[in-house]
């Protein structure tokens, strides 16, 4: 049963399901706060993530670095910016290229109060804006 908050546009509840679905993805990003992890990281991607038993798909998501993609498949955007950290971005800068703004552009938005709710309440809405 899909829960009714699974209907807002551009984001994904990190609830108890995702919790464990993100288990492992989020055990590699936590890893990374240590900076010999970092290293190990950074000389071998895909040896280091054997480390971990992640589906193939979230595998994929953290090689390619498809930050909404590791939402969806139960990263914690707390522990995915562990990795944006390892990549030199800063949280702004994750959060912008997350939501397909620029820098700025995303800092201004969040100056000025966030999105509005307008066109923002379901993805019902999002479809009748393309």
């Amino acid at each position: 049963m899909e829960e009714p908050y699974e209907d807002i546009p551009g984001t994904y509840v990190f609830d108890a399901q995702r919790s464990r679905q993100g288990y492992h993805l989020n055990m590699f990003c936590m890893s990374l706060r240590d900076a010999a992890n970092r290293e190990a990281f950074k000389a071998d991607e895909a040896a280091y993530l054997d480390r971990f038993p992640m589906t193939p798909e979230q595998r994929t998501a953290v090689l390619q670095r498809e930050w909404n993609e590791m939402l969806r498949l139960g990263g914690n955007i707390y522990y995915t910016s562990k990795l944006a950290a390892t990549d030199g971005l800063t949280f702004q800068d994750l959060a912008s290229i997350m939501t397909h703004m620029g820098r700025d552009a995303y800092r201004e938005m969040m100056v000025t109060g966030g999105r509005s709710i307008e066109g923002n309440r379901s993805k019902a809405e999002w479809k009748n804006h393309g």
